[in-house]
């Protein structure tokens, strides 16, 4: 057992945080949370007074209202004396807002990395953030880890497809990285669907020609993230046009926007898998071995 160690949970993060708790074998904390009719949020921790504090808050929408809920429990922790304020967030929000696209943007990523570096945070851990550029904003320990073996251990024993069979698929050449470490793990073919946007109209298209023959396969689509869920749409709507037989798609977060899982299960997907980085109802691998595991050996 961590010697005067704690887990609080952040209200984001309820299920993820008690199991992290258990694995630690260490003492969980849910806060009392109230949210007012305008928004507001009140939360209420016990005292924490020079312990070691691992936080669990994920930052997904509404996103600024979990960012402003984690800064309230890193400020109690650290007013408290606590003697090491260790932050995991699973889900990092604003990590595509990393540079200033247009004259003038303020870079997101930076003042969310300063607040919570400024409030006291130690060090922090995340998983599969979007953009790695994202890291240089921090000057505390940051560990980004990946849920992709864990994800690979999973689909080993999922029956709905057939992996002898199967070919993992990534819906942009941005996601070729990724594919291939997945592809590594389970010792299968890779293949990386091209898009291109019209620069006048903005529509993004995929190339209908794969370069290979995929009739009768099975597909596991992976991606890091999916929020609206439309280049696992146009993905999977092409491999159906190929004859693909089933679909399988794999992601680290489901933020699932704008009825994404119903969109994506009707272009012809068999089962959406997640972690529980965000709690829905993909999440089915459970990120707390890894994230304990990290936890454990920094100590």
């Amino acid at each position: 057992m961590l010697k005067n160690t704690l887990v609080i949970a952040g209200p984001a993060s309820l299920d993820l945080a008690k199991s992290i708790s258990k694995n630690l074998n260490v003492k969980f904390i849910e806060p009392e949370l109230i949210v007012f009719s305008d928004g507001e949020s009140k939360i209420r921790i016990p005292p924490v007074d020079k312990k070691h504090c691992i936080i669990v808050q994920s930052l997904y929408p509404p996103i600024d209202r979990h960012i402003i809920q984690l800064l309230m429990i890193i400020h109690k922790c650290r007013r408290e004396n606590a003697s090491k304020i260790t932050v995991i967030i699973p889900y990092m929000a604003y990590a595509r807002q990393d540079k200033m696209f247009l004259e003038g943007e303020i870079i997101s990523i930076s003042v969310l990395a300063e607040l919570i570096q400024n409030f006291g945070t130690t060090d922090m851990i995340t998983v599969d953030i979007h953009n790695e550029h994202s890291l240089s904003y921090f000057s505390i320990t940051i560990k980004n880890i990946s849920a992709i073996p864990i994800l690979a251990e999973y689909i080993k024993n999922n029956k709905a497809i057939d992996i002898e069979k199967s070919i993992v698929v990534s819906p942009d050449e941005g996601g070729t990285k990724r594919a291939e470490k997945i592809a590594e793990l389970l010792n299968l073919q890779i293949l990386c669907l091209k898009k291109t946007r019209d620069r006048k109209t903005g529509l993004v298209s995929v190339d209908e020609n794969l370069g290979l023959v995929v009739e009768g396969m099975d597909a596991i689509l992976i991606d890091d993230m999916i929020s609206t869920g439309g280049s696992i749409v146009k993905a999977s709507e092409l491999l159906k046009k190929h004859k693909i037989r089933n679909i399988i798609v794999l992601c680290t977060h489901a933020i699932l926007l704008d009825n994404a899982f119903e969109k994506i299960m009707n272009a012809g997907v068999q089962e959406i898998i997640s972690t529980n980085s965000i709690p829905n109802i993909c999440a089915k691998v459970d990120l707390a071995p890894i994230l304990s595991n990290v936890v454990v050996n920094t100590n």
